[in-house]
């Protein structure tokens, strides 16, 4: 009851234009069938869901959702319906922020405290076209990534029926508050299979912060490439085997990286202190730093420890195709 009114239906048409066949253009083939028989454009419509945000009017939804299209519907669970304008999309992490022009809009509440593992989780969407649905679940996991759908992940996992349609929904508590926008299914049928992964809300609320204000995503740039350790890299570089870290491999001339002094072999071993043992988690760390924060970093130059303090840039925003 509390969080519904604020999850909405998004259908979107495309029109989609077609090569025609050079035989429909022959004039032997005109003459016995006529001029142009088959159509050189069509509409081909989707649908998703999405969630209200903010009483302005602002929807999030997922990027894949609206990605492409020429017209876009919110259909509110009180019957109004609302073209949308895209306000700005983040196809790194599959966000797209929408925004509707509607009086009284219902609004969701974004949890506070973490989610923990075995939490009750509710999804809210709408599963094939077949209108409002929710399922039920629990958080499977926290901090999925390498699963290869986004160039930045961190993932929610849960059981949680997540079905086509449902993407771009909400994923709330037992208390009706947002912990999570539903995003995508692990399924080799298409269909549910107890998989499922949400963007979380405080994630999500930020990109719509930073599109809202900036018109794009803001995050957080070193300047630097990195490779994962494994012992043969260390035995081969002389150090412990059993030394975690991340080896830079890559220095962007005059960048944050490069100013700091770091410099291609170094291994970094803690980023804000934290253990730097994952490129992914690091890549997704440094993301969430603001542009002008200073980040500590540690690291091992020549087997010696070493600590400089870098000022992060601004990562270039990535384009939609």
């Amino acid at each position: 009851e509390k969080a519904a009114p604020a999850v909405v239906n998004i259908y979107t048409r495309t029109l989609v234009r077609r090569e025609r066949h050079p035989i429909f253009d022959d004039p032997l083939f005109q003459r016995f069938f006529g001029r142009n028989p088959e159509p050189d454009q069509r509409i081909q419509s989707s649908l998703g869901s999405g969630v209200i945000m903010a009483a302005e009017g602002y929807v999030l939804t997922n990027n894949h959702v609206i990605h492409g299209a020429d017209e876009i519907v919110v259909a509110l669970r009180d019957g109004r319906e609302a073209n949308a304008r895209v306000v700005g999309t983040d196809p790194e992490s599959d966000l797209a922020l929408l925004q509707i022009q509607l009086d009284d809009l219902p609004v969701i509440q974004l949890a506070s405290g973490d989610l923990r593992i075995g939490d009750v989780v509710l999804a809210i969407g709408n599963p094939f076209g077949v209108g409002q649905t929710v399922t039920l679940g629990i958080v499977s996991a926290t901090g999925r990534n390498q699963l290869g759908l986004n160039t930045y992940e961190d993932y929610i996992q849960t059981d949680a029926a997540i079905n086509p349609g449902n993407s771009g929904g909400a994923l709330i508590n037992a208390m009706g508050e947002l912990v999570g926008i539903n995003t995508a299914i692990f399924s080799k049928s298409g269909g549910s299979q107890g998989i499922g992964f949400a963007i979380p809300a405080a994630l999500a609320d930020r990109t719509m912060q930073d599109i809202a204000e900036h018109g794009s995503p803001v995050r957080g740039w070193l300047g630097l490439e990195v490779q994962e350790s494994t012992p043969a890299l260390l035995e081969a570089l002389d150090l412990p085997r059993a030394l975690t870290g991340l080896i830079v491999t890559g220095i962007y001339p005059d960048g944050p990286a490069d100013k700091a002094g770091l410099n291609i072999g170094d291994i970094i071993v803690r980023i804000n202190q934290q253990n730097a043992d994952s490129a992914r988690r690091a890549m997704n760390q440094i993301a969430a730093i603001r542009p002008g924060d200073n980040v500590q970093i540690e690291f091992l130059h020549a087997g010696q420890q070493r600590q400089v303090s870098a000022v992060a840039g601004q990562r270039k925003t990535v384009a939609a195709d």
